[in-house]
């Protein structure tokens, strides 16, 4: 599949108006969209007084080194679980960004008792949205198209069909990195197909611009690079 030409998200840089509703997160254009989104203000108050803001489900961020010296598995490490707005925030100006990674990372977010892997019983009939893109769009587009799907989890922006949607992952390779948008059933035609609609609406994504759909088992099975997509948007 082609790399994907995705116009910059407008990423937004006001986390307390992040709120979890059937539309999902709420928006701002971040006026520097070259600029990492800060920290809320109020981070900063007395415990006491701070409110936050807490998310639908529990994510846990995942952090996979391709270490040659141990398993794949081994090389997969759990960072961090967190339930609220600010804590998302908070880690996120805290770690690397994902443009970053040396080749042969991965971050994952994922529902948290979820690992970010196919043999995981709640993916192991699901599959994936993949996002692929070209070398040069690490350093002009990935971090905000990594954060903005990360959003979209976070903030349930797939409406009664978010409850299919198990994670994503950021795959940093040498020849191009990769997104995927994963679902714990591969059998819900309906459900997967709004889900893809919806990552590139909120990916301003060109309408003639088509994402696959792969089945984890057949990715498992494939003979080749790739595996046939179940569906496509």
């Amino acid at each position: 599949m082609a790399d994907v030409e995705v116009e910059t998200p407008q990423v937004t840089n006001d986390k307390n108006k992040i709120v979890n509703d059937t539309e999902g997160i709420t928006e701002e254009v971040n006026e520097d969209a070259s600029s990492r989104p800060e920290s809320p203000d109020n981070l900063d108050a007395e415990p006491e007084l701070l409110i936050k803001h807490p998310l639908q489900n529990s994510w846990t961020l995942w952090l996979f080194k391709n270490d040659k010296n141990r398993n794949w598995e081994d090389n997969q490490r759990s960072i961090i679980t967190f339930n609220t707005v600010e804590d998302f925030w908070a880690l996120y100006n805290h770690i690397e960004l994902a443009s970053k990674l040396n080749a042969g990372c991965d971050y994952s977010l994922f529902k948290e008792g979820v690992k970010p892997m196919w043999e995981d019983e709640r993916n192991r009939k699901g599959g994936r949205w993949i996002i692929n893109l070209n070398k040069s769009q690490r350093a002009t587009s990935l971090d905000k198209i990594w954060v903005e799907v990360m959003l979209c989890l976070i903030g349930e922006a797939f409406d009664d069909h978010s409850k299919y949607v198990n994670g994503a992952v950021v795959s940093v390779r040498t020849k191009g990195d990769k997104i995927g948008m994963w679902l714990g059933d591969a059998n819900v035609g309906e459900s997967i197909i709004n889900v893809g609609k919806r990552v590139k609406e909120r990916l301003n994504i060109e309408n003639q611009v088509t994402l696959g759909f792969e089945a984890h088992q057949d990715t498992m099975k494939r003979s080749g690079s790739t595996a046939k997509n179940r569906f496509v948007v």
